[in-house]
């Protein structure tokens, strides 16, 4: 079974895998095109089939866990256990789900017949978009690849995998796995840097799946309009936590602390900033402290050799980050907690900003990294217009035990999704869609919403049976038409 590679030769070694000969090298047109006439094929498959695939997909993954800890380890230094449970284990989840509720999802879906057609049935098919193209990023490098394509094989699609190039282990990892499971006429993965990208978005593929940053979507959007091709756009954003004043402060802590400090903070969804209310800012931001010590070390050395806290995935992105702080500093704002970094291992602690100006770097732009600004308020009022300034977040956490406010809050925001007294759990319910609003994303993901949007709904209507009414549609129009028309505007 061959495997495809960027047609600049790849120089990268796996560690989590036995290096096998590639054959020669095919373009990305070539490519395309073999999926294209393969597709057919593939459409076809019946829900018996699709899962089978999923199964020896699933199996596969499950039987190989530590090669993934290994190669994503080798990218950028995360916890073991964290690895396992956000790059495997919950790829294993959306398998398992998909594939107890495929067969259903597959099923036409009858609709309802309007009288004004009676005698006719309608129903509505999901039918496969074609070949699709999967846009992945570094930060969950192997889940945030895998979990729009197994959506893509559910619905009856060949997908070209693209990884990013800041993970080469994870992409060749992923390269080498897949090739066990299915030809390249059937899924691919596609190597290289942001040239091979901008190859592949010149390509007419059906659908496009893209996981990243608002700005990178926009040049998404753009290229998928030249095709006319449908897009799931998966952005991020600042998004917004609010511990309002009946909170309860140690568990908001607690969960404000996993949330946005998982994988350093570099997590999508992860809790961008706190808006606290004044009369619970010093006692959230003492328990926010407290939870930071018990979670990772009490000191600046233990915290830094903690074997659960873990380092940013390069250079540039730590230098943006030590940026982002010294800028908020300059600006008057107040460390809390952390700041303490170390450049050779891209090691930045959690950090907590307090006292900071409204026109600050941290509050303009994604800080995709273990800083935490808290910034209070005095009314709900005044929180929801600081929320609503803004673009339209990924998620809006809420720590709240006022019913009224946690209501007031849903009704007067508008987001992606939201998490009440929780945070990240949503992303786990693959019967929950997920996605953004506006700037932090188009379409939705996971479960059956991800199985929609790798599928184009096809509406089907029959005859069955006459309907003597129908005949005054027909020209010549008589005054049997005007009649009819009647009818239907006043009644049915």
């Amino acid at each position: 079974m061959s495997a495809i590679t960027n047609p600049a030769p790849q120089t990268e070694r796996n560690p989590a895998s036995t290096e096998r000969s590639v054959p020669p090298v095919i373009g990305w047109r070539e490519l395309f095109d073999r999926q294209r006439a393969h597709h057919p094929t593939v459409r076809v498959t019946t829900a018996a089939q699709r899962i089978e695939k999923l199964r020896h997909f699933h199996d596969a993954l499950l039987a190989r866990r530590a090669e993934v800890i290994e190669a994503v380890r080798a990218d950028f230094l995360r916890p073991i256990a964290e690895v396992d449970l956000a790059e495997s284990a919950i790829v294993l989840l959306e398998l398992r789900h998909t594939m107890r509720h495929l067969r259903r999802w597959m099923r036409p879906r009858r609709v309802s017949t309007p009288l004004s057609i009676m005698g006719t049935s309608s129903e509505v098919r999901a039918e496969p978009r074609g070949v699709t193209l999967i846009l992945s990023p570094w930060n969950y490098p192997v889940q945030l690849a895998f979990l729009p394509l197994v959506s893509a094989i559910a619905a009856g699609n060949c997908a070209v995998l693209k990884p990013s190039e800041f993970t080469p282990n994870s992409s060749a990892w992923m390269r080498r796995f897949l090739a066990d499971l299915f030809p390249p006429d059937e899924i691919a993965v596609a190597e290289g840097d942001a040239t091979v990208a901008t190859e592949l978005l010149k390509l007419p593929f059906d659908h496009i799946f893209f996981t990243g940053s608002p700005a990178v979507g926009k040049v998404i959007m753009r290229a998928a309009a030249e095709h006319l091709a449908s897009v799931t756009l998966e952005l991020g954003g600042k998004s917004p936590t609010i511990v309002d004043e009946t909170a309860n402060l140690d568990e908001a802590a607690t969960k404000i602390v996993w949330g946005k400090f998982t994988n350093a903070g570099q997590t999508c969804i992860a809790p961008d900033y706190v808006l606290v209310d004044e009369r619970v800012r010093e006692p959230l931001t003492a328990a926010l402290r407290k939870r930071i010590a018990e979670s990772f070390g009490d000191d600046p050395a233990r915290l830094a050799a903690s074997p659960d806290f873990g380092r940013v995935v390069n250079a540039r992105h730590h230098q943006r980050l030590r940026k982002l702080v010294d800028d908020a500093v300059g600006g008057g704002a107040i460390l809390l907690a952390g700041g303490e970094g170390e450049g050779s291992s891209n090691y930045l602690a959690p950090t907590l900003v307090g006292n900071i100006g409204r026109e600050s770097l941290l509050l303009r732009d994604e800080i995709f990294g273990p800083v935490l600004p808290i910034v209070s308020y005095h009314t709900i009022e005044e929180a929801l217009a600081f929320i609503n300034a803004r673009e339209k977040p990924l998620v809006l956490y809420i720590f709240s035990r006022s019913a009224s406010n946690v209501e007031t809050i849903l009704h007067q925001t508008s987001a992606g999704g939201t998490c009440i007294n929780e945070t990240l759990l949503h992303y786990f319910n693959a019967n929950l869609p997920f996605g953004g609003a506006g700037n932090s994303g188009v379409g939705r993901a996971h479960g059956h919403a991800g199985f929609l949007s790798f599928s184009n709904e096809r509406s089907v209507l029959r005859r069955a049976f006459p309907n003597p009414l129908v005949r005054f549609l027909y020209p010549p129009f008589g005054r049997g038409m005007q009649w009819l028309v009647n009818l239907l505007a006043k009644y049915l």
